[in-house]
């Protein structure tokens, strides 16, 4: 992966997994569930979120339960969570379902929403194309990025031939 390019969406600090994926999704059918995410703080926001959006977050992005959270986001169409930090469940659970999240300290204060980021993997770097500011990031371990290019940890047991048949 080289490059991401989207529009960015803020959020601020301790965003829990059941503001991604409230108690309703659990009844609704899969192509529903995404539309309800973050409908408690942000009634429509799910939609008019647009494929390739980035949400930019504050401290502790994801903390809460093991609910499909990063599914839910990945489904909606966010190509990328950016955020002060990530709860460690939550990013877990995003590399498993082929969403990447990066911890980047000081993205809440280079990025508002609406504006444009361009994610430079090979670089490390995340630069903001509406205001010209940049900031570094920590790469994730090249063994995540291989499951989150894979589109996430199913389809990697798939290709190694590690799942077996349902019973």
């Amino acid at each position: 992966m080289n490059n991401i390019t989207g529009r960015v969406w803020k959020f601020e600090d301790n965003i829990n997994t059941d503001l991604m994926y409230p108690q309703i999704c659990y009844t609704l059918p899969e192509n529903d569930k995404p539309f309800y995410a973050m409908h408690a703080n942000r009634p429509e926001w799910a939609r008019m979120v647009n494929k390739g959006d980035i949400i930019a977050a504050g401290k502790n992005f994801g903390t809460g339960s093991s609910r499909p959270a990063a599914d839910n986001l990945k489904n909606l169409g966010i190509a990328c969570v950016l955020a002060e930090s990530i709860n460690g469940l939550f990013m877990r659970n995003s590399v498993n379902s082929g969403l990447i999240s990066l911890e980047v300290p000081g993205i809440t204060g280079m990025a508002d929403e609406g504006d444009t980021l361009r994610i430079n993997f090979n670089g490390n770097y995340i630069e903001n194309i509406s205001n010209g500011k940049i900031v570094k990031f920590r790469p994730l371990p090249e063994f995540l990025m291989e499951i989150i290019d894979a589109g996430g940890i199913i389809n990697i047991l798939k290709n190694k031939g590690l799942l077996g048949e349902p019973l």
